[in-house]
């Protein structure tokens, strides 16, 4: 196939969802001339990536989590290195998952300096450690922010920056069909449905998993009708199989967009892990309770640099807990039972919720330009001025 040679790297599974739909966005503007290489899941798979690395390898998070699995990813680092400079691609497009796509991007900077590097998903500079926007300037030659107050931070600092919008709006997340997902389950009238959400990485799966399944034990009691609905991915999903044997209430697995939707739709609560998936309930108008534990020395580590106030993005936007969060010691069974409960029992706090993200998808992009489109030309554009010879060697930002 001719066209250009684009190098994406994508640790976990949300960067997998915005590789995917940048893939495809670059192959409807150039007719399908273009070439790929790199790291990826299932999602750019299905776009024609053949990863050189297994992604569950690499979606890894917190100190203790990510100790054991050091050398591994060290190795992973270097092969990922030699194989950009061998190929010497038209571009190298890194997303998010910065502990190793940023380690890797310094290294091609240094050892293939002419390669225009960019980053998608701009590093969090405005919650904590401001310093990195120089750090990026020095590495990348373009960032692609995916919140709009995101550019300045990183223009400041030399380094260009184009709001692109959040690839969560492409995604459908609105468009469920409820009546199709209680039908395919057998799911009766007046059974009640709580979307269950414990994360993408197996370490958050392990984690939160036995809080969730204490938490659908307290409120069985009061809701004997519930049944839980457990969206989930390929490289957690024998996990998570594992962990909802024997839960309290009925519970189904499902896989896949379509069935995460519809779960979305015929659900009247989500119990979540804090994340991507926080947006995607908000623009499907679900109610929800946010969770997330990490191990005790990894969030004091992370206490003494945090500069804001939520974890939930809807909140950091709304400026205001609109959405319960319970994190850590408040990631009790006792605690999100209530929360949860608060929700299933009173419309009032419901509608509190729905009310209060219907402005969120328009500030994340909805509405106009698909974002995966506006990261697709900014990627074309710098694969051109390196292609016209305009582009000069990086010189650090």
């Amino acid at each position: 196939m001719n066209g250009p040679l684009v190098f994406l790297i994508a640790g976990e599974p949300s960067g997998d969802a915005l590789g995917a739909r940048l893939m495809a966005a670059i192959k409807r503007l150039t007719g399908g001339a273009v070439r790929f290489a790199g790291i990826g899941g299932e999602r750019m798979a299905a776009e024609g990536l053949d990863t050189m690395v297994p992604q569950a390898e690499l979606a890894l998070f917190g100190v203790f989590e990510l100790l054991p699995q050091i050398p591994n990813l060290l190795r992973r680092m270097d092969q990922t290195v030699a194989e950009i400079v061998r190929l010497q691609p038209d571009v190298v497009v890194s997303i998010d998952s910065p502990g190793f796509t940023v380690r890797v991007a310094k290294r091609v900077r240094q050892a293939a300096p002419r390669i225009p590097l960019i980053h998608y998903v701009a590093p969090t500079v405005w919650a904590w450690k401001p310093g990195r926007a120089q750090k990026y300037a020095a590495i990348y030659d373009h960032l692609l922010a995916i919140l709009p107050f995101e550019p300045p931070y990183f223009e400041r600092a030399g380094l260009a920056c184009t709001f692109v919008g959040h690839s969560v709006v492409e995604g459908g997340a609105g468009k469920g069909d409820a009546a199709r997902f209680r039908t395919a389950h057998g799911i009766k009238p007046h059974e009640r449905l709580i979307a269950v959400l414990p994360g993408s990485r197996r370490s958050e799966v392990t984690r939160l998993m036995p809080d969730f399944r204490a938490t659908l034990d307290r409120l069985r009691s009061g809701h004997p009708s519930l049944v839980a609905v457990v969206p989930t991915v390929a490289t957690v999903r024998d996990t998570v199989a594992a962990e909802v044997a024997g839960w309290p209430v009925r519970t189904i697995v499902v896989e896949g967009d379509e069935a995460k939707y519809d779960a979305f739709a015929a659900a009247e609560v989500a119990l979540a892990a804090s994340g991507t998936v926080t947006l995607e309930l908000a623009l499907a108008g679900l109610p929800m309770v946010v969770a997330y534990r990490l191990s005790p020395i990894t969030v004091a580590l992370y206490r003494r640099f945090i500069r804001v106030k939520y974890v939930s993005l809807v909140n950091l936007m709304q400026d205001r807990m609109l959405v319960p969060e319970l994190l850590q010691e408040d990631c009790r069974p006792d605690k999100l039972a209530t929360a949860v409960a608060r929700l299933l029992d009173d419309p009032a706090a419901r509608r509190e919720q729905v009310d209060g993200v219907a402005e969120v998808a328009r500030w994340l992009g909805q509405g106009g330009e698909p974002p995966s489109e506006r990261a697709a030309r900014v990627v074309l554009d710098e694969i051109g001025r390196k292609q016209k010879g305009t582009k000069p060697a990086h010189t650090g930002g």
